[in-house]
């Protein structure tokens, strides 16, 4: 029997929402803080004056802490997100506000994820508490293309998500919503797009989308961009089955190795990217075959999580699959160097 300690158990879920100013945080926000399934969920966000949520007000537990009428804990940012999670850990472990079980945490229309994910993974004492669930990017119909084509930061939002919301679509013609989402999956092919009108979501569509344990199984391939069995039949995008279309600097690739990677070869290999061309890395995920083991690695620019070894292979393939989102870095340059250091690592 497998006695080894998961390395993600009893870590707090975190879910980032994000997108650009207009697609519809707030709103998406503020109806989410009313659901009644958010009773044990801590929402962090910048002004509680911008939600409008005064009258659902229980208590407030200190000059940023709100506890509402249906158990969710509402939480602005005073100082940086940092203290903000310390804090609200902290007074979570003493029993000053009320117990929670999941984290999301908006971004302000401009707001580069990546930091943020980043402080998940490189700030020691909040990686010990709390582990990444998700990326969530709103994307504003109507003006979505525009957008793309004028600003960097739109582009970025989406290509670090993990799952995309379409708000506006009762605004936009038909033609404007299927080539948002063409536009979406050539930048990202690895998110799921998911229609969203006036904020109306289920928490459950949001939550859920990382790698919650180190035990394997049918959601593991779906947070490597995988459909469960029976899912997928439709031309959605599957991890190393889409071409990356997007002619901009931000592209998509998809790498498949058969041989076995030692680890100390792999890791060289990241860091050396990460260290040359870190701001340009913008996301990494995949699966790696270290020697026969399963090990799952991700990152965002030149942070690196830990990597989680899976007690098993979550199905049949047992070959190294990873995906590179990156920015004006061209493809053969990241194939050949992995392709270099599994040729070392198989003749090693």
């Amino acid at each position: 029997m497998n006695t080894v300690r998961d390395p993600l158990a009893g870590k707090l879920p975190v879910t980032l929402i994000t997108g650009f100013l207009g697609s519809g945080k707030t709103t998406l926000i503020s109806k989410l803080l009313r659901h009644p399934d958010m009773n044990r969920v801590a929402v962090v966000i910048n002004e509680v004056g911008e939600i409008g949520i005064d009258h659902d007000i229980v208590a407030m537990s200190s000059e940023n802490i709100a506890l509402l009428a249906n158990g969710c804990i509402c939480c602005s940012v005073r100082t940086d997100l940092q203290e903000t999670l310390r804090d609200l850990f902290a007074r979570r472990r003493v029993g000053e506000i009320a117990d929670f079980d999941r984290v999301i945490i908006e971004t302000t229309g401009l707001a580069d994820p990546a930091p943020v994910v980043q402080t998940l993974a490189g700030d020691t004492l909040i990686a010990a508490h709390f582990r990444l669930d998700g990326v969530v990017t709103l994307v504003d119909a109507v003006n979505g293309a525009t957008q793309l084509a004028n600003h960097a930061e739109p582009a970025k939002q989406i290509a670090l998500a993990d799952r995309v919301l379409l708000t506006k679509t009762d605004l936009a013609s038909a033609q404007q919503v299927t080539a948002l989402t063409e536009a979406i999956h050539e930048i990202n092919p690895g998110a799921g797009v998911m229609p969203v009108l006036n904020g109306e979501v289920e928490p459950r569509d949001l939550v859920n989308l990382g790698l919650a344990s180190a035990r394997a199984g049918a959601a593991t391939l779906r947070f490597l961009g995988e459909p469960l069995e029976g899912e997928g039949s439709g031309g959605e995008a599957r991890l190393g089955r889409r071409p990356a279309l997007h002619d901009g600097s931000i592209r998509t690739l998809s790498l498949r190795f058969d041989q076995p990677f030692t680890w100390s070869s792999l890791s060289a290999a990241l860091e050396l990217l990460a260290t040359l061309r870190g701001p340009d890395l913008l996301r990494v995920k995949g699966i790696v075959n270290v020697e026969g083991k399963p090990v799952v690695v991700q990152g965002v620019q030149h942070i690196f999580h830990p990597p989680v070894t899976l007690d098993r292979w979550p199905g049949d393939d047992t070959r190294t699959r990873l995906v590179f989102i990156t920015r004006r870095i061209e493809a053969d340059t990241i194939r050949n160097l992995l392709q270099a250091v599994a040729q070392v690592a198989s003749t090693a």
